[in-house]
């Protein structure tokens, strides 16, 4: 895990997923690196991006930056998400329910990579169907980016802030 500078934000990495990957063409095989990493300042953003080289320290560089590109601003109450929610991507499906204080990160893989480097310190998580690692951090990441704050949700039902979590 390192550090990295962006726009007065420090951001943390964790590489979730190195896999070789080969390109079978007339001469032989290409081999090439895919990596997977996901971003995040641990204050509310989270980022998750892939990224291919012919070396694996070049491939993490490139998911890096598509990791940076694809910060995702997540709505965090009490260390926690505001409400239940359940991320689809592809054949993986991933539920994120709210915990009390005290409780943790209950997620296990890329969930667990994601809640920690997002700053949420307590929730429940359950990854269904599908047990690939990117397609679960997808799903994952798509959950999170459907959470909306208080004010979005607020000004929709046109209620009050303070009266929206009664």
């Amino acid at each position: 895990m390192q550090g990295i500078e962006n726009n007065e934000v420090l951001l943390e990495e964790e590489v979730i997923s190195i896999r070789r990957v080969t390109k079978v063409v007339k001469g032989g095989k290409n081999l090439r690196f895919s990596a997977a990493v996901v971003v995040g300042d641990k204050n509310g953003k989270v980022g998750l991006g892939k990224g291919k080289a012919r070396e694996v320290p070049l491939a993490i560089k490139k998911a890096v930056a598509d990791a940076k590109k694809n910060l995702v601003e997540v709505p965090i109450i009490n260390d926690t998400i505001p409400y239940y929610v359940v991320g689809k991507f592809g054949a993986a499906q991933v539920v994120l329910r709210p915990a009390s204080p005290g409780t943790g990160v209950i997620a296990g893989g890329a969930v667990r990579f994601i809640m920690e480097l997002s700053g949420i310190k307590n929730i429940l998580t359950k990854s269904l169907k599908s047990k690939n690692i990117l397609t679960v951090a997808h799903a994952t990441m798509n959950g999170l980016k459907n959470l909306k704050n208080s004010k979005e949700i607020s000004d929709g039902r046109d209620i009050v802030e303070e009266e929206l979590w009664q």
